[in-house]
């Protein structure tokens, strides 16, 4: 099921703006509704896609008599608006700018797990035979890039790096799927990726790698949460935490089988998935106000590129402790 259709088009800067809000005249969730985790989430969401795939979280939410239903996005800004509309419960793994953009249009979302860093899995990307070699050599040039994605504040991050602003390329705002095929068809010159598709595009369009986020940008990957949810149920949100930390330990553990079986669900070739794979942590962590410093310098960055509406002030973000044993 998917909610994507009804959300997507909606542009950055509406959404930092407002689009965000509470929909005027929302229903009150029913008992049912009550009675069911809406989890939302994409592609890119390893952890979550094998969860459902095995039915696991449904089983240890049984105890609870708690259901799960699952809806899916093409990125991360339309889940926090989804999230924050309450038409979803929960946000599966997003890229650490996308609570950036939510809390810059005041959403009411929670943290409540992170993924640890995984900077190389995400990279600047050209054609093989590109005559580009360096950032640098970006000044003036076209570069699709997802808006609001982890991959957006890395293009910042390797353009600052060579004293470069944002202003000094050319941005075209693209979905993963649409980026791949601009770069390949030579509409743009470069691609801001993330895996699994930066390993697919390696693997099977021979993309090379400009730059990943070694050194620019620690990519941690946030679990969110609803606030009143959180609030409400944090039995679920353990049960989920749980299982996800015990499923990002058996990726690591086994990495062919993985591979496999999310080759088979995203219909991308094995060997890619195992290298991005590889690229990922998996180790689900709980998430500390001493551990979100990123968040202020990523908050930062982009309000200064005059990308956010208004300033965000990481030691105010809410975040979600499991409980102790």
């Amino acid at each position: 099921m998917t909610l994507d259709h009804r959300l997507s088009r909606r542009s950055l800067a509406g959404l930092a703006a407002g689009g965000l809000a509470l929909l005027a005249g929302a229903h009150p969730a029913t008992a049912a509704e009550r009675a069911t985790l809406r989890v939302g989430y994409q592609r890119s969401s390893t952890l979550i896609a094998l969860l459902r795939q095995n039915g696991a979280l449904e089983t240890a939410l049984a105890p609870l008599d708690v259901a799960v239903s699952w809806h899916e996005f093409t990125s991360g800004l339309p889940i926090m608006e989804a999230l924050n509309v309450g038409q979803i419960d929960v946000s599966a793994d997003v890229a650490d700018t996308v609570p950036v953009f939510a809390q810059g249009a005041q959403a009411r979302i929670t943290y409540f797990a992170q993924e640890a860093p995984s900077p190389a899995a995400q990279a600047i990307l050209v054609a093989g035979d590109s005559p580009i070699r360096s950032v640098a050599d970006l000044k003036g040039r076209k570069v699709a890039v997802t808006k609001g994605a982890g991959s957006h504040y890395l293009l910042l991050a390797a353009l600052a790096g060579e004293g470069l602003s944002f202003k000094s390329i050319s941005p075209a705002y693209l979905t993963p799927a649409d980026g791949r095929s601009a770069l390949a068809g030579g509409s743009v010159d470069a691609w801001v990726a993330w895996d699994p598709f930066l390993s697919a595009a390696q693997l099977q369009a021979g993309a090379r790698i400009l730059r990943d986020g070694t050194g620019l940008s620690a990519y941690k990957r946030y679990y969110l949460a609803a606030d009143d949810y959180a609030a409400k149920r944090p039995d679920v949100l353990a049960v989920l935490f749980g299982r996800l930390r015990e499923t990002g330990t058996w990726v690591k553990a086994n990495p062919d089988t993985a591979a496999e079986q999310l080759s088979r669900l995203w219909k991308v070739d094995a060997a890619a998935v195992r290298q991005a794979n590889e690229r990922r942590s998996y180790r689900v962590e709980p998430v500390t106000r001493d551990g979100l410093g990123e968040q202020q310098k990523i908050a930062d960055a982009f309000r200064a590129e005059g990308l956010l509406p208004r300033p965000v002030d990481t030691s105010a973000l809410a975040v979600w402790e499991p409980p102790t044993r």
